[in-house]
């Protein structure tokens, strides 16, 4: 006759194991800064700040750091400074911020003009908001924001000669996201839509030791 089961027999079927929920951006993110660069009126500390809010992130406008730090408005460091003592300011300032993480950083419109500062922002993701020239000129005309570089008797023009210097060094951004007036959260999404395309997984490590070939043809094993 066959025997019962004992008491420790567990005639269950295995519990089903539920496949792991994928990482969330902010997640693979890992902490990364997000650095928004473009032009005066391209709307990066209007885009950053819904940005910042769905990564989980924190959000900071470097010129409003810079101000903090000067203990005046920009207007004023480029009057008693010149733009070389502003650009001077500009790069310590963007020091600070990439020593931190975990941040969404709306940076001026010219920080991408010395090379230095790209020694910062490749410390993290680099997102180029662009927007048509024509676009861009609506905003400025309608923000009371005074631009030291504007102060020009034909600002149309001062703009489109910066664009002109501009556009090649913004294109060395990670990622490009145009824009032509939508609402900042609208941007936005489009942002984090995009961030995944740059991001890499993690390499694995090698399953089997490398071997190391000396000049003599001989093969050593590596430190793996």
């Amino acid at each position: 006759m066959p025997q019962e089961p004992g008491p420790q027999a567990d005639l269950r079927p295995p519990a089903r194991q539920e496949p792991p929920e994928p990482p969330t951006l902010g997640q693979r993110l890992a902490g990364l800064n997000i650095y928004l660069v473009g032009m005066m009126g391209a709307g990066k500390s209007a885009v950053g700040r819904p940005l910042a809010e769905a990564l989980g992130y924190s959000f900071v406008d470097a010129d409003s750091v810079l101000e903090q730090a000067a203990g005046r408005p920009i207007p004023e460091v480029f009057a008693s400074e010149g733009e070389a003592g502003f650009r001077e300011l500009e790069t310590a300032i963007l020091d600070g911020i990439a020593s931190w993480h975990s941040l969404v950083v709306a940076t001026g419109g010219g920080v991408v003009t010395r090379a230095v500062n790209w020694g910062h922002l490749r410390q993290g993701a680099v997102v180029w908001l662009d927007a048509p020239e024509a676009v861009l000129l609506q905003r400025l005309r309608a923000d009371p924001t005074p631009r030291p570089l504007l102060a020009h008797s034909d600002p149309a023009a001062r703009l489109a000669a910066l664009l002109q210097e501009r556009r090649p060094l913004y294109g060395q951004a990670d990622l490009r996201v145009d824009q032509g007036g939508e609402p900042p959260e609208e941007v936005a999404r489009r942002v984090i839509e995009a961030l995944p395309k740059i991001l890499h997984p993690p390499t694995a490590p090698p399953q089997r030791p490398i071997a190391l070939v000396d000049r003599d043809g001989q093969r050593h094993a590596s430190l793996n």
